[in-house]
């Protein structure tokens, strides 16, 4: 689940990472008066789950509060990445004198956070990583101590010669490291962490992504979730029980199981196709859970072949068959479809197919093969 960046430097400085004082805006009046009571220079910025903001003039500059007023007037209602802009947030802008980059992701690789830094901030850390690797220093953290004060500070001067800078960069990290085990992130990054010509330490912006498996321990936290910011497909899917991430490719995947899911979706890739999302409809055999997933998979324009890759263990083919049925005689299907399907009542699936004028593959290469096939526009492929 990600956060706006309002929602994440509220958790940032009740944990005590210093930030200058901000709020955010409905409206343009809203913008206004903040931007009043902040006095001289403002930014204004655009409250949406992507990036480039800035390239999409989400975030503007304002000298005061009528030009503040105008700039949330422009930003509103905006789309930025296929969102619409509802908020946005209203900040004292900065004088900096540099800018660096501190975060904390969850590693697969070393099964821990892992906190990097770099004194290259302010922009995007997937083009420094590109571009100048050697730029971001990296620490695994480990959960049983958390990040040391002793760790802290080694990557601290990394960033900042000035001891009383790295001191306060330290702090920063620590309180940074704490809030991740806090709020059950598996992301959360401050870019940029700015100094002022006066010497300062202040984190300018913020970002965090909580693991979705932690929302059910921390309640508040999901209370922060904002419908009306994420994908809609992705938010009808997580209201019918279904595991979706869309994606750019134009083969749509409904497979049962995440493993299976993954592994479809290789599969896809291997033959020289595009997955256009990861759909897992789970464990149970519920056919109505079938029709959602094929509903959503064929609103998404870019789908030119749907593939259903099913192994009944626990979830019956049968019931998987029953609600492709169904689903394909409430939402007719405008581009070919590809069905395998074996495991438990798989002949019980495969006469309930037949009836209905579908067949069923048994075997997961053929099946992808094919789907691939149509996608691309060969129909003599199935």
């Amino acid at each position: 689940m990600n956060l706006h960046e309002y929602q994440a430097r509220e958790i940032l400085k009740r944990s005590g990472v210093p930030m200058p004082d901000a709020a955010v805006a409905a409206t343009p009046d809203e913008a206004r008066t903040t931007a009043a009571r902040l006095g001289g220079k403002v930014v204004v910025k655009a409250q949406v789950h992507a990036g480039g903001r800035g390239k999409a003039g989400g975030v503007k500059l304002a000298d005061g509060a009528d030009a503040a007023k105008a700039a949330a007037s422009a930003i509103l209602g905006m789309t930025i990445k296929g969102l619409t802009v509802h908020t946005v947030l209203v900040a004292p802008a900065a004088d900096i004198a540099s800018e660096s980059y501190v975060g904390i992701v969850v590693d697969r690789a070393s099964q821990r956070p892992v906190l990097m830094v770099s004194a290259a901030g302010g922009i995007d850390i997937e083009e420094v990583a590109a571009k100048t690797p050697e730029k971001i220093h990296r620490l695994a953290i480990d959960p049983r101590y958390g990040l040391l004060a002793h760790q802290a500070l080694g990557l601290a001067f990394k960033l900042y010669r000035d001891l009383a800078q790295a001191r306060a960069a330290a702090d920063i990290m620590q309180k940074l490291a704490t809030t991740v085990y806090a709020v059950g992130a598996s992301l959360a990054e401050i870019n940029p962490l700015i100094t002022t010509p006066a010497g300062a330490v202040l984190a300018l912006d913020a970002k965090i992504v909580i693991d979705d498996n932690e929302l059910d321990r921390h309640p508040e936290i999901a209370a922060l979730r904002d419908p009306s910011a994420e994908v809609p497909s992705e938010v009808q899917a997580r209201e019918a029980g279904l595991t979706f991430i869309k994606l750019d490719g134009n083969v749509g995947c409904c497979v049962n199981g995440a493993g299976l899911a993954m592994a479809t979706m290789d599969l896809v890739k291997y033959y020289g196709g595009e997955p256009a999302n990861f759909l897992d409809i789970g464990g149970s055999s519920n056919p109505q859970k079938v029709m959602s997933a094929l509903r959503i998979i064929t609103a998404d324009p870019n789908v030119k072949a749907i593939l259903f890759n099913i192994f009944g263990g626990i979830t019956r083919g049968d019931d998987v068959a029953n609600g492709i049925v169904e689903a394909t005689r409430q939402v007719p299907l405008k581009v070919p479809m590809v069905i395998r399907l074996t495991g438990t009542n798989e002949k019980e699936a495969v006469q309930i197919l037949t009836k209905a004028g579908y067949s069923a593959l048994t075997d997961m290469d053929e099946a992808v093969q094919q789907a691939v096939a149509l996608a691309r526009g060969k129909r003599g492929a199935a």
